[in-house]
């Protein structure tokens, strides 16, 4: 008898993600980061925004960060309902999981 394998379903279901990278990109890369938002910071750091449809898109995203020789910072996976609060801006203080990467 074989193990069933713990339910996947959840896995493919977009996620919002935060990516932060150190450097700053301009929004003409938009398009190759398949639309996400760009948000150059005044700290020389830039904030990749949007949803992410399931892993897979997520590690492609990551290789591109990669081949631009780019730091990445952090990855972050935040409530989509929480990270665009009353005034339409992200906390990222408050509202990121337990997803994220620090060099």
């Amino acid at each position: 008898m074989s193990a069933t394998p713990a339910s996947t379903e959840k896995h493919h279901e977009p996620g919002r993600y935060e990516i932060r990278i150190k450097g700053h990109l301009d929004n003409r890369w938009a398009t190759w980061f398949d639309g996400l938002t760009i948000t150059r910071g005044d700290n020389g750091e830039t904030l990749l925004t949007g949803p992410v449809l399931d892993q897979a898109v997520l590690h492609g995203l990551l290789r591109k960060v990669r081949d631009l020789g780019m730091p990445l910072l952090s990855v972050m996976q935040v409530d989509a309902k929480q990270a665009n609060g009353p005034d339409g801006n992200a906390d990222t203080d408050h509202n990121c999981s337990n997803k994220e990467t620090n060099p």
